[in-house]
């Protein structure tokens, strides 16, 4: 099993935004303490990959996760959704035992 995985989908959607933005298809996964289940889950585009990241890679884009995120998010996958209530990353985790309806945070 892969530490973590990122989806086609959400490979594309990281592509297209680094893009637009002019930097590094490198996308960053950290969880932080807050949200309403405890934990949540943060996004943003990286320079470069730190020496303590974990990184996947998928198309040419970069998923990296700090060693001490990937322990609440070990086996995870990151995916791109779109549906009737809009468009966002989202984190299957099989670490989390409940989750918020917005899908942004989860406990362990």
């Amino acid at each position: 099993m892969t530490d973590i995985d990122l989806t086609s989908s959400a490979a594309a959607r990281v592509a297209a935004i680094a893009a637009k933005q002019g930097k590094p298809a490198i996308l960053r996964l950290a969880v932080e303490g807050g949200g309403c289940s405890g934990f949540q889950y943060r996004f943003g585009l990286a320079e470069t990959v730190e020496a303590d990241d974990v990184a996947v890679e998928r198309d040419g884009v970069t998923l990296v996760v700090d060693d001490v995120s990937l322990d609440l998010v070990r086996g995870a996958a990151v995916d791109f959704v779109s549906d009737l209530g809009g468009a966002a990353f989202k984190v299957t985790n099989p670490n989390a035992t409940a989750g918020c309806g917005c899908g942004s945070s989860f406990s362990i």
